[in-house]
């Protein structure tokens, strides 16, 4: 189990230090100035050079590189140019909207394509199957975008059943808050939920054709019972590999959705620093983001032995 754990945390650091690296690469290292790019072309040359004094960019980029992966690691992110105040501050704030959010899509995700994706197996070649495989076509192929604005229409316009947008923050109350997250998360969970029900019914299918379920078959265990209770686990192995992806396009896909329902999360507050070319808050938000994804990818391998042993002990 050492050893295990070992050579997943050597692949979680690897990772980081690459991405890191190529974080830093484009925006400080590659041609063009990064100072030039905050304050614009027509900048005079005074200005610029106190502003590449204070960002540290006279330095040379090694010992910049070194200096800020150091201060990340102690969990310094620096300060923004444009709002004049620490960085994890500012991504603290909008994490308490992003977070649960990508959380909320994720359950809704899990638990439709679960379901759609056992019963679609259960009942292979059968109308119910082709239904559901037709309407998670029709979810893959429908950018969340779009269904954002579909459900805006619907459940906020004509119903009025949500708000159309905003967030009134946690502190106005557990329940409005996570109501103005509801259709946020299903817009986020529509592709995601077509795609990983898809997976599924693929997986349980394969199990199926298994020896060992045949033979609890001809012991008497009725199918739901096998279905549910070794079929599924079984099958888990490329569902949860798909799963932690998932968490991960979740996420990026804040960016997108945060803006269509105008959530002050940490996806809304990466466009922001995009349109008011803040470097160093792009970059440390470009890290977090892959530090939350690899951290969850080290958590579904830590699921993998969990789920099948066997795999825990090809590693050791």
């Amino acid at each position: 189990m050492s050893v295990f754990l070992a050579r997943r945390l050597a692949t979680l650091l690897a990772t980081l230090l690459f991405t890191s690296l190529v974080v830093f690469l484009v925006l400080e290292v590659l041609p063009g100035d990064p100072a030039e790019v905050i304050l614009g072309t027509e900048a005079t040359a005074e200005t610029l050079a106190a502003l590449r004094a204070k960002l540290g960019l006279d330095r040379p980029a090694a010992e910049r590189y070194v200096t800020w992966v150091a201060a990340l690691a102690t969990g310094d992110f620096g300060l923004s140019h444009a709002y004049s105040q620490r960085i994890w501050p500012l991504i603290a704030e909008r994490m308490a909207v992003t977070l649960p959010l990508a959380v909320m899509a994720m359950v809704l995700t899990t638990v439709l394509a679960l379901l759609l994706g056992v019963y679609a197996a259960a009942h292979h070649n059968k109308p119910a199957d082709a239904a559901i495989m037709a309407v998670s076509q029709l979810g893959i192929s429908i950018p969340s975008f779009w269904f954002a604005i579909l459900l805006i229409l619907l459940f906020a316009v004509e119903l009025g059943w949500f708000s159309a947008g905003g967030f009134p923050g946690w502190s106005k109350g557990f329940w409005p808050a996570l109501q103005a997250l509801v259709l946020p998360a299903a817009a986020l969970a529509l592709v995601q939920a077509a795609i990983l029900a898809r997976i599924t019914r693929s997986a349980v299918l394969e199990t199926m054709r298994e020896d060992y379920v045949r033979t609890a078959r001809a012991k008497g265990l009725g199918r739901d019972r096998v279905l549910w209770r070794h079929v599924l686990r079984n099958a888990l192995v490329p569902v949860v590999t798909i799963m932690g992806l998932q968490f991960g396009n979740l996420l990026t896909g804040t960016i997108v959705i945060e803006q269509v329902f105008t959530l002050p999360g940490l996806g809304r507050l990466v466009f922001q620093a995009i349109s008011n070319r803040d470097l160093a808050l792009i970059e440390n938000v470009t890290v977090l983001f892959a530090f939350i994804v690899v951290s969850i990818n080290f958590l579904v391998d830590l699921l993998y032995a969990a789920i099948d042993p066997r795999l825990k002990a090809r590693d050791v």
